[in-house]
């Protein structure tokens, strides 16, 4: 565990930008009371955040942080809890969001995954104007329903319990016991949900008179209770089912444990660009893996368009001999640039590169804008004598043989892993063409 720390907010942070009232700020406040209560350990702690108001929440906390796509937050914790078992996964979302993303908020509570989902619920879309949501209770005005609205508000404690979620509670901004409870939704072992009713001050709360005593006739008249309305520990959590499921049923990961040469020390960031085809991704897990064997770490993060066998493919890669907490690409070490489409995708980030870096470019293609050192190697002729898929490959081993990063025996060995063996012989022949060429180029 680490050391005691007295607030898990950015020590830049001294307010937030929400309207003077919004019970966000209230809700955010009792988050960082929770965290510091348990002890939360920052670097397994995760804050996923929805659209709207609450999605400017994540940036704040000392945490790791996701920020996605409307109603889609619960789907991006299941996933970030699925790969990583021992993280606390917390979604910060708001009624709208979870009106949006109610099958999601089903099937997490459905299957019993391990997240903490904390409503900010304000009965309305506050980012966009006031619009009525499934929390809006009848007779609610807003944008939307401005002779009163007419449809039943969503219980999503109830909807949560009926699907089988384990710890359930719904309270107010203003109730003393929420950063305790939150703290217990946190730490529960299952799916555990939180419905916070707040104050929206910009549209709710002016149209409605809403106050703590209108709050609390609210919940009266829907016969929706305060309080720990559900906590259940019959079920296994989700990620402790799928671990317990039989060995012969997962598969085994690769073995890399580190039996090479160190890395290079210092971070190392390459960009590696090309042509749907090239083999860009599995180049760079096999540049990713091969760090992994010489006792490193790496990170890596694609980009590639929907269409299948045309337009860009890209990759990130970061090499450190240190953990890696921030993915994000700061400063290129080296680019390996292999068709117009890579080029065209990833010209702009040439331009930040600075001198001391390298740009390894194929020899076709325009002169970039780059204070960059250019290195022109005809890879696709190269290739063509071995693989012509395997360009990437073949820049690989040019970009190594030139820079030093990594043994050649460790790539070679990183190549082994997971190819096929049809395409064993020719991955390793052209990265092989390609580490000779680079000693010429």
């Amino acid at each position: 565990m680490p050391e005691s720390i007295q607030s898990y907010l950015k020590p830049e942070v001294k307010s937030f930008p929400f309207c003077p009232g919004c019970g966000h700020t209230t809700n955010l406040h009792h988050l960082d009371k929770a965290l510091v209560q348990m002890g939360a350990d920052p670097k397994k702690t995760v804050i996923v955040t929805d659209i709207g108001c609450v999605g400017l929440s994540d940036q704040y906390f000392d945490v790791h942080a996701f920020h996605g796509l409307h109603g889609r937050s619960i789907t991006y914790a299941t996933g970030i809890k699925l790969a990583n078992p021992e993280l606390k996964v917390i979604v910060l979302m708001g009624d709208g969001g979870c009106g949006i993303g109610g099958n999601h908020l089903v099937n997490a509570a459905r299957r019993n995954v391990g997240i903490t989902v904390m409503v900010f619920n304000n009965f309305n879309f506050g980012m966009t104007g006031g619009e009525h949501s499934v929390t809006t209770p009848i007779g609610g005005l807003t944008v939307t329903t401005s002779g009163g609205n007419i449809e039943t508000p969503l219980d999503v404690i109830g909807l949560s319990q009926v699907c089988g979620a384990g710890f359930g509670a719904r309270l107010t901004t203003f109730d003393k016991e929420l950063p305790s409870i939150m703290a217990q939704a946190i730490e529960f072992p299952g799916f555990s949900v939180l419905d916070i009713w707040e104050f929206c001050t910009a549209y709710y709360s002016p149209r409605n008179d809403l106050d703590k005593q209108a709050m609390l006739a609210i919940s009266e008249a829907h016969s929706l209770p305060f309080g720990i309305l559900v906590n259940r520990t019959d079920r296994r959590e989700y990620t402790t089912n799928l671990a317990a499921q039989p060995a012969k049923q997962t598969k085994l990961p690769p073995d890399l444990s580190p039996r090479f040469g160190t890395l290079k020390s210092g971070k190392l960031e390459l960009i590696l660009a090309g042509g749907a085809g090239q083999k860009i991704k599995s180049t760079a897990g096999i540049l990713g893996q091969a760090a992994i064997l010489s006792g490193g770490y790496a990170s890596q993060k694609d980009d590639y368009p929907i269409t299948v066998k045309t337009g860009y493919s890209s990759a990130e890669v970061i090499l450190s001999p240190e953990p890696i907490d921030f993915t994000g690409m700061m400063s290129p070490s080296a680019a390996l640039i292999l068709s117009i489409e890579g080029f065209q995708k990833e010209k702009d980030k040439l331009k930040e590169m600075g001198p001391g870096s390298f740009v390894f470019l194929e020899q076709s293609l325009p002169e970039p804008v780059t204070q960059a050192q250019i290195i022109r190697v005809p890879f696709e002729a190269i290739a063509k004598k071995v693989d012509r898929n395997s360009v990437a490959l073949v820049g690989l081993g040019v970009l190594l043989s030139k820079t030093g990063w990594l043994s050649k025996e460790s790539v070679e060995a990183a190549i082994g892993i997971g190819q096929k063996a049809a395409w064993l012989e020719s991955s390793l022949a052209a990265f092989n063409a390609g580490w000779e060429t680079g000693f010429s180029v």
